[in-house]
């Protein structure tokens, strides 16, 4: 039980930060062609042997930041992981 607060209260921490965390749904892929026309399908396509629990955009400077920030996690914490994936902004924007 104080494993898993001390990991709740380490979301509550990321939230302060300005953290947005969510909870994954059921994804949609979308498709349109060469403008011709937007189909969608229900279901998961992203293959992994884990499920994908949710997710938070993190500001933070460097990557190694951004780890020591989520690995406080839930999920971290539970056995599972967590990917952080560097966003970077394209360029012009």
């Amino acid at each position: 039980m104080a494993v898993r607060d001390a990991a709740h209260a380490n979301d509550v921490r990321l939230q302060a930060r300005g953290a947005e965390l969510g909870m994954a749904g059921v994804p949609v892929q979308v498709r349109n062609p060469e403008l011709a026309g937007v189909t969608t399908q229900e279901g998961p396509f992203l293959t992994s042997a884990l499920p994908v629990a949710g997710f938070a955009i993190v500001e933070a400077d460097t990557l190694a930041e951004a780890v020591a920030l989520v690995s406080g996690s839930p999920c971290a914490v539970a056995h599972g992981v967590v990917e952080v994936w560097p966003l970077h902004e394209p360029p012009g924007a």
